[in-house]
């Protein structure tokens, strides 16, 4: 199906889409969902490991100062 055609189908048009334009809407949206899940989990994974080493730094920065006679 060409894209012209996709575009051509409006849900609020009131006719039912044709299969052929019902599977492209969804492999569209599908395909929009799964890229957009992906750019969600690599700002997840970034701001954890952010966060990570900050906290870890914390703690080792604690656990110098207890070795060192610092409380």
């Amino acid at each position: 199906m060409s894209e012209s055609e996709l575009n051509s189908y409006r849900f609020l048009s009131g006719e039912e889409p044709s299969d052929d334009q019902l599977h492209a809407i969804m492999e569209e949206a599908l395909s929009d969902v799964r890229r957009r899940a992906e750019e969600a989990k690599l700002r997840y994974d970034k701001q954890y490991e952010r966060l990570y080493a900050r906290e870890h730094s914390k703690v080792a920065q604690r656990i110098e100062n207890a070795k060192n006679g610092i409380f």
